[in-house]
């Protein structure tokens, strides 16, 4: 079994109105204890806007912080889900139900190493 990363990408900006936003964490919900049980659920997790995130960059040894993400797009990374998959076919079938959920791309990696 691989471990895939199931990247979620948003657009910049508020949040859908929860009478349409709600819909669809229902049927995220629900995916997610599909995943939990066949075994391929391993980690799931939201982020919280990309005005609250801090870049750390070393200059001669001393930190250098910057407010705001680290690279600036219409879309950034919302959240992701980490699973066990036997193959990148099947990583990428319960991606493909990610997003045909979520009406929102998602990037599949293989997950290097885990520590």
């Amino acid at each position: 079994m691989r471990q895939y990363l199931l990247a979620m990408y948003q657009p910049v900006g508020d949040p859908p109105p929860p009478q349409a936003l709600e819909p669809i964490m229902k049927e995220l919900a629900d995916l997610s204890d599909e995943m939990k049980a066949t075994g391929a659920w391993l980690y799931t997790t939201a982020l919280h806007p990309t005005a609250t995130a801090t870049v750390v960059r070393d200059n001669n040894g001393e930190p250098l912080l910057t407010d705001g993400p680290y690279a600036e797009g219409a879309e950034h990374l919302g959240g992701f889900t980490a699973i066990n998959a036997p193959d990148l076919d099947a990583a990428l079938t319960w991606a493909a139900r990610m997003a045909r959920i979520t009406g929102l791309p998602i990037e599949v990696r293989p997950i290097a190493f885990t520590g």
